[in-house]
């Protein structure tokens, strides 16, 4: 059997009791980076042997992955925080097993682009996640044009350095639509940012940006919509 098992995105209390026994009575876990998931368990309490599975492994790993699952392995996969398939490689390994037979379960937890949306005063009823931009500006500036006419709140991960540039082509593209910006979720810093593209650049200009970002907008909502008529 392999769990999908979800893990805290910065807070160990969010990790469920549930996925630690998981973890706990595997026969061995994959993680994507095996040093940061090291540390996890160790924090937890939790000696299980532990095996690299990431994007530049996974077409090599994969079979005998699935091999030992169908001779009866129980295997969980974590990603380096948050619910591993989104935004990193598990749905390769996935597909396989499935492919092959074998029961998938997943073991909810943290989320960050849930925490996100939940806490950011954007619609909640429909929603897409984007992944991490693309880093070529031209490529970054047709996708926001592609999402002029969306109607759903839309989502993505950004980093501090490259979250200037990302801003600046909203702001050419979308103009003054709302953008959320969640930073540093459940940690000791957390904090959100709601504003225009514009009025979050000037928030950088005196608070250069720090912690992963989750960034969402909803093009039918304005920063600063106008007031209604009486």
């Amino acid at each position: 059997m392999l769990y999908i098992v979800s893990t805290p995105i910065g807070n160990l209390s969010d990790m469920t009791a549930r996925a630690s026994k998981i973890l706990a009575e595997c026969d061995f876990i994959l993680a994507e980076d095996t040093r940061t998931s090291k540390r996890l368990l160790d924090l937890l309490g939790i000696s299980a042997r532990v095996s690299a599975y990431h994007d530049f492994n996974k077409e090599q790993v994969t079979p005998g992955i699935v091999a030992s699952l169908k001779d009866g392995k129980e295997v969980a996969l974590i990603t380096d925080a948050g619910t591993p398939g989104v935004a990193d490689p598990a749905f390769y390994l996935v597909r396989a097993a499935i492919a092959d037979g074998i029961d998938v379960v997943p073991v909810p937890g943290a989320s960050a682009l849930l925490a996100a949306l939940v806490a950011s005063g954007l619609p909640t009823d429909r929603f897409v996640f984007e992944n991490f931009l693309p880093n070529k500006g031209t490529r970054r500036r047709k996708l926001f044009e592609s999402l002029k006419d969306e109607p759903r709140t839309v989502i993505f991960y950004e980093t501090p350095h490259r979250i200037i540039k990302a801003l600046e082509d909203i702001k050419e593209v979308l103009g003054g639509v709302r953008v959320v910006i969640g930073r540093e979720l459940t940690k000791m810093h957390e904090e959100f940012l709601r504003g225009s593209a514009e009025e979050l650049l000037a928030h950088f200009t005196k608070h250069p940006p720090r912690g992963e970002m989750v960034v969402l907008f909803n093009v039918r909502v304005k920063s600063n919509p106008p007031p209604e008529s009486a």
